[in-house]
């Protein structure tokens, strides 16, 4: 079965020109792959932009990365309490709609847990295979706390209250995404499809006038009614992102501990969703989405989607078999 689904507000793609030139680029940024595909004029040479879209990406690492010491990140998350740390303007963007989020969900989203992800094995300090003791999760909950983070909007700073470590994982590469598009579309370039470590944001079409067909990731499983689903999207001023329990994790005792962390409760989400995935103009708010919604779970994240007008796709495990649930906003862009 082939579930469709295609933008409703998105304005008429503008129609590829005669003389376009289809390229194919690619790079590596932040621990993973990136491909991008437009159509170009004679004027924009393949090597160029490639070197461009590398340099995008690594402007984005350089602020916001955990694994570089060097990172705007890494330099906030050791300043002394009490500190105030100029942010670069992406940073800053980023900080400030994370913070929003987070008091929009009830902290079910919240970039100051990376002590909490270190702890679990899934930041730089290495893996680990096996749960963290209570007292451990206990002492790195305490550490994070979105509440006590202070934004100056006028001098563009960030508070360090103590101890925070900000963990930007959950929304980095969606705003790397959005950044590369940004780029492309200074440079007239109005066709492209960017991808970045599964994360896509699409714009107009290809050279045969065909969408930037994308299909959504979901695990290998089967659906209760025994047939398989498929979902596409026609990615035209529209972004998709999502997360799953089934990229980084871990077992123990026939357990299985995924890398997405209920900031709340210290521990893995176990809510048996599988994945979710949304939709939205912009990557980076796509991104931070996908992960609120799988803390907030199946019941409690569909609620919160259908309240917010967000295109959403819940994949929840029923033993061997996926369920499929999608929010309003989605349902509607079915074609």
């Amino acid at each position: 079965m082939r579930r469709v689904f295609i933008p409703l507000q998105a304005s008429e793609p503008s129609a590829p020109a005669a003389q376009a030139q289809s390229l194919t680029l690619t790079g590596a940024s932040m621990g993973t792959s990136w491909h991008v595909q437009l159509l170009a004029d004679g004027k924009h040479e393949g090597a160029i932009l490639e070197a461009g879209i590398q340099q995008v990406l690594d402007q984005v690492v350089l602020q916001m990365s955990t694994w570089d010491p060097a990172s705007d990140l890494c330099v906030y998350n050791r300043a002394s309490a009490g500190s105030w740390q100029q942010l670069p303007d992406e940073f800053f963007k980023v900080v400030d709609y994370s913070l929003y989020l987070s008091q929009q969900t009830a902290g079910a989203f919240d970039i100051t847990a990376g002590k909490l992800v270190d702890l679990w094995g899934f930041g730089p300090a290495g893996k680990r295979a096996s749960v963290p003791e209570a007292q451990q999760i206990q002492a790195a909950m305490q550490a994070g706390n979105w509440k006590a983070l202070e934004l100056d909007h006028i001098k563009r700073r960030l508070l360090q209250p103590g101890g925070i470590a900000l963990d930007l994982s959950s929304i980095a590469k969606g705003f790397a995404v959005d950044q590369v598009a940004g780029f492309l579309e200074s440079l007239s370039i109005n066709s492209y499809l960017v991808e970045l470590g599964g994360e896509l944001r699409g714009l107009g079409m290809k050279a045969d006038w065909s969408p930037w067909w994308v299909a959504i990731e979901s695990p290998t499983a089967m659906p209760a009614s025994g047939q398989k689903k498929e979902y596409l999207v026609a990615l035209h001023e529209l972004s998709v992102a999502t997360s799953g329990d089934y990229h980084q994790f871990f077992e123990q005792d026939g357990r299985r501990y995924a890398h997405t962390l209920d900031p709340r409760t210290g521990y893995p989400v176990n809510n048996e969703l599988a994945s979710v995935t949304v939709l939205h103009t912009q990557c980076m708010v796509a991104d931070a989405l996908a992960t609120a919604l799988t803390v907030l779970g199946g019941e409690d994240g569909l609620a919160y989607a259908n309240q917010h007008h967000i295109a959403a796709l819940f994949l929840q495990r029923n033993g061997p078999h996926l369920e499929e649930t999608m929010s309003a906003a989605l349902t509607a862009m079915l074609d």
